[in-house]
């Protein structure tokens, strides 16, 4: 391993360890084995993908090979047979098995190998090969260079700041034979392992360039499959949000259109209630108003015969003013007194003699009253009352 991979390696290391510390692989084993449990036994074989581990262990001349687990041997051949006849002997014990998921673990007699228990401080869980080395002296009478060994980490409990290790240590005297044969025969180990019962302790002696290199093709499509349905994921929540926004850009086009709607609908509001307002203002006037018919009527009938109008103008402000011509001017301002509709009848300048028709011209002023009630009827004036 270079210097540049072993901070690398380090991180990765501590990964596995949390990993394998944390209480969800066992819970991802027993789903796992809950959903393998309901699936026909050729479908459960196919979609198992785990490791497959076999023991291979020497049996004086003879290799025996057995499935982890069981005692039942699957295999047994001569250690002097030719390499292809070994090959094959191996090949068909395993006829059944992937060749992807197969793991061969060559398994030495506990008799053989040195096995020494170590308590250790945490800050040496990322270096446990070189404690090992340092811990070879002490632990065991050989050098490191004698030997082939491994440091595996503990489930047992331990004091604070400290964690539980087995130092596991084979001479080389005894494996690099064993290795030398597998070699000679070309067969290919995973690991080298202690025997425990009909199982393997969990250690690896194989030197790491011994270690073979395999090609993971299910793995790779795994990894294909794992990052499209990330993809898949990522693209379906994308349209999910694409959804959303849609739907709330259409929320937003129906709220404006019912803003504007709702914008129209109050100034027309805003439009009848002025037209309300000013018709109201318009029939309240004239309720309050005398109408300029009843005006005129009324001064007609106060006028003598004799006397006449030539204009007749009301304003605004309720003024009424009325030019005419009559014999005797000075009476007219009795004759409209007592009116319904006017009051404060005055002459307004001065009273002259026409002198085409020899009757005087006046200019009367006067005030429309205020009414509160019905509209005033018109008076009735006396007999032989100007039309």
């Amino acid at each position: 391993m270079s210097s540049a991979t072993q901070p690398l390696q380090l991180q990765l290391d501590r990964a596995r360890r949390a990993w394998r510390g944390s209480p969800l692989p066992r819970f991802l084993a027993w789903w796992a084995g809950e959903l393998l449990a309901l699936l026909p036994t050729r479908w459960r074989t196919l979609f198992g993908g785990s490791s497959a581990w076999h023991l291979l262990a020497r049996a004086g001349d003879d290799w025996v090979l057995r499935r982890a687990g069981s005692t039942d041997l699957l295999a047994r051949w001569h250690g002097q047979l030719d390499a292809t006849d070994q090959q094959a002997a191996l090949a068909q014990a395993v006829r059944g098995v992937d060749a992807e998921d197969l793991r061969v673990a060559l398994c030495l007699s506990p008799a053989d190998v040195l096995r020494a228990r170590l308590l250790l401080p945490l800050a040496a869980r990322d270096n446990l090969q070189q404690v090992g080395a340092f811990e070879m002296d002490r632990q065991t009478p050989f050098h490191v260079e004698q030997v082939r060994y491994d440091v595996r980490e503990l489930p047992a409990t331990a004091p604070a700041g400290r964690f539980a290790a087995e130092l596991v240590v084979v001479p080389r005297s005894t494996l690099d034979p064993l290795l030398g044969q597998l070699t000679a025969s070309g067969l290919q180990v995973d690991a080298v392992d202690v025997a425990v019962g009909a199982d393997r302790l969990g250690a690896n002696l194989l030197p790491v360039d011994l270690v073979p290199r395999r090609r993971h093709p299910r793995q790779r499509l795994n990894l294909v499959l794992a990052a499209s349905a990330l993809a898949l994921l990522v693209l379906a929540l994308l349209q999910f949000l694409h959804n959303r926004e849609s739907a709330l850009e259409q929320m937003r086009s129906e709220v404006e259109a019912m803003h504007a709607d709702a914008q129209q609908v109050a100034t027309l509001r805003q439009q009848l209630q002025d037209n309300a307002g000013a018709a109201g203002f318009l029939a309240e006037r004239k309720r309050h108003t005398v109408p300029a018919l009843a005006v005129l009527q009324d001064i007609s009938q106060r006028l003598p015969a004799t006397a006449w109008l030539e204009r007749l103008s009301i304003d605004n402000s309720g003024q009424v003013g009325f030019q005419g011509q009559s014999p005797q001017a000075a009476r007219l301002v009795d004759a409209l007194k007592g009116s319904p509709v006017i009051t404060d009848a005055n002459f307004q300048g001065t009273i002259q003699v026409d002198p085409s028709t020899g009757k005087e011209r006046f200019y009367m002023v006067a005030q429309l009253r205020k009414i509160t009630d019905a509209r005033p009827k018109a008076a009735t004036a006396p007999a032989g009352g100007a039309p």
